[in-house]
């Protein structure tokens, strides 16, 4: 999460700063394609630790399953080294497409509902700026991006998992019509409310801390 988020949290701000005209912020639309943007690009810098993440998580199923008898990888070093010596570099950008794919749907959620919300309350008048509006804010960005990023989660994970030896999936397009043809479209929101449950107390979290800290730092708000 620290190049992750530094990365998309950076290059949202600067392309919002580009993008607004006369001192007015960019239009819903813009900011949607501003948060894609900048999510996408920051994950491009994670994916090696996101392959090795999964990688690892799965290795406890398959040997609680008796798929394997040991885990693969013992830790982020050894795991960094083993499958960049057996795949070489290509085994780290594993499921990028999905990845940085499912990054783009999450900020695509998650920043432009962020910046819209504490916009459209601040204008409102319900609050001002502070902690409650960053809550409300906060909950209205955790439910689109779980919204928007789950089908996309459910492709990557499974693109992930899968060994190069025994591919199920050619591509994210088909790994996604396999998934809707077999299980329905209900398939691409498998682990929602899980995914809500985490991504919901994430959101207040960091943006609470992130706007206290902002306002601590003279910078002022989002």
């Amino acid at each position: 999460h620290i190049p992750y988020t530094g990365c998309r949290i950076f290059i949202y701000e600067k392309l919002r700063q580009s993008l607004s005209t006369q001192g007015e912020a960019p239009a819903l639309g813009v900011k949607m394609f501003m948060g894609a943007t900048s999510g996408a690009l920051g994950q491009l810098v994670a994916v090696p630790a996101d392959v090795i993440k999964v990688r690892m998580q799965a290795d406890g199923r398959l040997v609680a399953s008796g798929k394997l008898t040991q885990p693969r990888y013992t830790g982020l070093a050894q795991a960094f080294g083993c499958i960049l010596r057996e795949e070489g570099l290509r085994g780290l950008y594993k499921g990028a497409t999905p990845a940085v794919q499912r990054a783009a749907m999450v900020n695509l959620g998650e920043l432009a509902t962020y910046d819209q919300s504490k916009e459209m309350v601040l204008a409102s008048g319900v609050a001002k700026e502070g902690i409650i509006t960053h809550t409300i804010a906060a909950m209205a960005s955790g439910l689109v991006a779980t919204i928007f990023s789950t089908p996309a989660d459910v492709v990557k994970t499974r693109m992930m998992n899968q060994r190069s030896d025994a591919a199920k999936y050619r591509s994210t397009i088909d790994c996604a019509i396999q998934t809707i043809r077999i299980e329905g479209l209900v398939g691409m929101y498998k682990g929602f409310f899980p995914t809500w449950a985490r991504l919901g107390p994430w959101q207040l979290a960091f943006w609470l801390s992130y706007e206290q800290l902002r306002s601590l730092s003279g910078l002022g708000g989002f």
